[in-house]
């Protein structure tokens, strides 16, 4: 079992920052991929980024390439997401998750999820 508490959303206009954290406890963090995914209003759950169980590659979604970064701490057993140049469509609900795997390059290796950080982007 893993245990997943996200923080670091919030209210940011269009154009700055903000950088998400995500907390694992539970099982060896190092032995999962973890990921970032996000869900608006109205909207499916859309893949935001990936990154692999020893931290040397990352993925993205198109619509964040460039501007978002994935990054993981072990000694924290913490995963980040780094927002920059946000833009009001990047309002959602944004949720970390873990996947017993890996890569974590497809949606449905994915075991665990936290409760979500809401991210308001204004314009």
């Amino acid at each position: 079992q893993v245990q997943l508490v996200e923080s670091g959303g919030g209210l940011v206009q269009a154009g700055g920052s903000l950088r998400l954290s995500c907390a694992a406890s539970g099982r060896t963090f190092s032995r999962y991929a973890m990921g970032w995914f996000r869900q608006a209003p109205g909207k499916e759950r859309e893949f935001v980024a990936a990154i692999t169980w020893r931290g040397g590659s990352a993925k993205y979604g198109d619509s964040v390439k460039g501007r978002f970064t994935i990054s993981r701490d072990f000694v924290k057993n913490t995963v980040y997401l780094q927002m920059n140049s946000l833009k009001p469509e990047d309002t959602a609900v944004y949720y970390c998750a873990a996947a017993p795997s890996a890569t974590g390059w497809t949606t449905g290796e994915y075991d665990y999820w936290g409760q979500g950080t809401q991210v308001f982007v204004s314009s």
